[in-house]
């Protein structure tokens, strides 16, 4: 079973075997999180992403539709790889929301065991500009890993990373674990 950790920092900075993006559907970059990530990771990624957007522009929801992920190489960045997945924007919770943000998890799990990694660290996905409510995202992120990990035996350790002290505290009293 994997071991869950929590942590206040900056996901940019961690050499995991993947980091999660919290990327936009077009997977060219943007503000948050995913532009931390495009920045620090430099033009490599955004290359390898606009193949992507390119091979799938006829897709319907863009390169990579809500609840979904795609991965990549990690530019510059100390991991191995990239996973972009696109959270819900919050709509007050009867858009299936839930449903949607829960995939990113598991979609990003699963992509993650079936290129044979073994860690993994996620963002807040889906709580900054997209604003979905931060206690119910943390409960969401928390209960969807741990109930996908069966699924990904490989998954050795699964990081929560928030860059901020409010997302940290919720996380933290929501889990009870740290």
């Amino acid at each position: 079973m994997a071991v869950l950790v929590l942590m206040q920092g900056d996901i940019t900075r961690l050499a995991v075997d993947a980091i999660v993006n919290a990327a936009n559907s077009s997977l060219l970059g943007g503000g948050g999180v995913d532009g931390a990530i495009h920045r620090a990771a430099g033009p490599a990624l955004l290359e390898e992403c606009r193949g992507i957007a390119a091979a799938r522009r006829n897709q319907p929801g863009g390169a990579c539709p809500t609840g979904e992920a795609v991965i990549t190489g990690p530019g510059r960045l100390s991991c191995k790889r990239v996973i972009h997945t696109v959270g819900p924007v919050w709509h007050g919770g009867a858009q299936g929301e839930p449903k949607l943000l829960a995939a990113c998890y598991r979609n990003s799990l699963l992509l993650a065991e079936e290129a044979g990694l073994t860690s993994i660290a996620f963002p807040n996905i889906s709580t900054g500009v997209y604003g979905y409510p931060k206690a119910d995202a943390a409960a969401i992120a928390v209960q969807t890993v741990k109930a996908s990990l069966p699924e990904t035996p490989g998954i050795k350790q699964v990081m929560f990373v928030c860059y901020d002290q409010e997302n940290y505290g919720i996380y933290k009293e929501f889990t009870g674990l740290w």
